[in-house]
């Protein structure tokens, strides 16, 4: 059928593509390489799939660091209450939790990748399986098809390329897109890791892997020493550094800056000022007068901890606890609220959940996705360079450029 259209990759992208062509009469057909759609949908939020954010547009665009403006057209088009309308449409009920994330009811991402494909189905599209894309072919400028790696050749009015970035190759997304528009001459901005764990300068943190630490707080100072960002909230020690919801979200901050040099500050009591946390610490040190120094913080610190703290304070872990001065004292408050780590690096983009860079923005659309070097390829979700923040932004990215795309291809 000369008349159909093409889309290359079944995500969250790929599948609104193909849902919203085919809900506007055209003949949708989806190409995926893996035996089944939706597989990189199905983890996201650890199973849970925060589907979007319950925000005004203004905050949504706010939390789209990587060229939000170029999103505008689009998120107009379809955006995040067009997004909870279409699953509650789709049998799907919503919910709206901490920082405005929305997910499904059920807590299950199986729901969404379901009602997704239900939708695709109800309108008739095609579901090609194990079929890897070599080329996109294309006459006089023009997009005419596409040839499969086992040499298949489909002919098509338009293509939609939405194969995703580098995070979670082991999901198929290895950069199959990149290589296809950069054969169209569109310029690829380097792919780089976003929403990343972050290894650290510091060999301690190994000695913690494992330990979570909940309602803490976290500044971050970028490679110049600027504060870049602050929240409150959990984190992860691993043996190469950090991870965990707030060490993701301060990944994306310092980005542009590489990583390297950026420090981190840890603040294990945030809700006491120096002044309170320094009547807590007579307190417990009145407690325990009679024990050395490594032994009196069981009730202010995590058993795993403690021999790190102690050894970062600087004084002797044997030390009895009522010759602690008073100066040593306001050193162990200023510790408490500020454990410092320098990051050395961001853990590989095969670890990040999703790739900042990709397919520059510059070359395309922003009112339909198509390419402005080929007429009738078109481009939807990671693989376009434009990224956000953890709480449900990157998804509502992925399903408003699928929707747009669909929609004008």
């Amino acid at each position: 059928m000369s008349d159909q259209i093409g889309i290359v990759g079944a995500g969250a992208a790929g599948l609104m593509a193909a849902y919203r062509a085919a809900s506007l009469g055209k003949a949708a057909r989806v190409f995926e390489k893996n035996k089944r759609a939706g597989k990189k949908l199905l983890i996201t939020g650890k199973g849970r799939c925060n589907i979007t954010n319950n925000c005004p547009m203004d905050e949504l665009l706010a939390n789209i660091p990587g060229n939000g403006r170029f999103l505008y057209s689009t998120l107009y088009q379809f955006n995040n209450y067009d997004i909870m309308d279409f699953f509650e449409s789709q049998g799907v009920p919503v919910k709206t939790e901490r920082g405005n994330r929305v997910f499904p009811l059920s807590d299950k991402s199986f729901d969404v990748a379901d009602a997704l494909l239900r939708s695709c189905r109800r309108e008739g599209v095609w579901f090609s399986y194990d079929s890897p894309v070599r080329e996109i072919m294309a006459e006089g400028g023009q997009v005419t098809g596409i040839r499969l790696q086992n040499n298949e050749v489909y002919k098509l009015e338009s293509v939609i390329l939405a194969t995703g970035g580098l995070s979670y190759s082991m999901t198929g997304s290895t950069g199959d897109g990149y290589r296809m528009a950069e054969g169209f001459g569109h310029r690829i901005i380097d792919p780089r890791p976003s929403l990343v764990p972050l290894e650290t300068v510091e060999g301690w943190v190994s000695e913690l892997q494992g330990l979570a630490l909940r309602n803490v707080g976290l500044t971050v100072f970028n490679g110049s020493g600027n504060k870049v960002y602050e929240e409150q909230g959990e984190m992860l020690f691993t043996h190469f550094g950090v991870s965990g919801p707030m060490i993701l979200s301060a990944s994306r901050h310092i980005l542009d800056w590489g990583y390297k040099g950026s420090a981190l500050s840890i603040d294990l009591k945030p809700a006491l000022n120096e002044e309170t946390l320094d009547l807590r610490l007579q307190r417990d040190f009145a407690k325990y007068s009679r024990k050395q120094f490594g032994n009196s913080l069981a009730d202010l610190l995590p058993k795993s901890l403690i021999p790190v703290f102690v050894r970062l304070s600087g004084l002797p872990p044997e030390k009895p606890v009522h010759q602690i001065t008073r100066s040593e004292r306001q050193s162990l408050v200023q510790l408490l609220k500020g454990i410092k780590l320098t990051v050395s690096k961001a853990r590989p983009i095969e670890e990040a959940i999703v790739t900042a860079g990709g397919v520059s923005v510059k070359e395309i659309n922003p009112s339909t996705m198509e390419s402005k070097i080929v007429k009738g390829l078109y481009f939807a979700g990671e693989m376009i360079d434009v990224d956000a923040y953890t709480g449900g932004f990157n998804l509502t990215i992925a399903f408003s450029t699928g929707y747009t795309a669909g929609s004008h291809a």
